[in-house]
């Protein structure tokens, strides 16, 4: 009898796999996109990324599954040596009843002890902040990405657009001169 395949969850947000993934079955597993923050790397100069567990309701880990999340105003905050995602909206799961959650409640995320510790040191200095990049999946799990950033001036951002299209330019140009000497 021939070994049946491990059935990968199709849903309106998982059809996005993340770029640099792991090969499925290997350590670290697939890492199925749920919602991004787009306006996160623009607005802000990442400094650290995290990895942290989300402390979800049934409902929500459907919705999530569903693709209904938004990280457009989300942020974190560290209160008494806990992390928590405030303003995430995950939408009400469509086939909820009574039990269903509020869509943009607090959650706590989960971290060790040295990853918070070393957090809390990072936040201190003036001008950083704590955002989340992404919700994924991760061998079943919901995870989201965490980032510790800096928030960047008008005139950073303008830099970073420049840079950005001249690099794009200059690939396209390497392009054009690959073609040329193909042909």
């Amino acid at each position: 009898m021939a070994k049946s395949s491990k059935a990968v969850p199709t849903g309106a947000g998982l059809k996005t796999k993340s770029p640099g993934k792991a090969a499925p079955g290997a350590k670290g597993g697939d890492r199925l996109v749920v919602a991004q923050n787009r306006r996160a790397r623009h607005d802000y100069q990442v400094n650290d990324t995290y990895e942290a567990g989300l402390v979800l309701a049934g409902t929500e880990v459907k919705a999530l599954r569903d693709g209904k999340a938004s990280l457009a105003d989300a942020f974190a905050t560290v209160d008494d040596g806990e992390v928590w995602l405030r303003a995430a909206h995950i939408g009400e799961y469509s086939h909820g009843s009574w039990t269903n959650h509020a869509a943009r409640r607090t959650r706590k995320l989960l971290l060790n002890r040295k990853e918070i510790a070393k957090i809390e040191r990072e936040l201190g200095s003036s001008g950083t902040t704590l955002i989340p990049l992404a919700i994924y999946f991760k061998d079943g799990y919901a995870k989201l990405e965490l980032a510790v950033a800096t928030g960047k001036r008008e005139y950073d951002k303008r830099e970073s657009i420049a840079k950005r299209d001249a690099e794009r330019e200059a690939a396209r140009a390497l392009a054009a001169r690959n073609r040329r000497n193909r042909g």
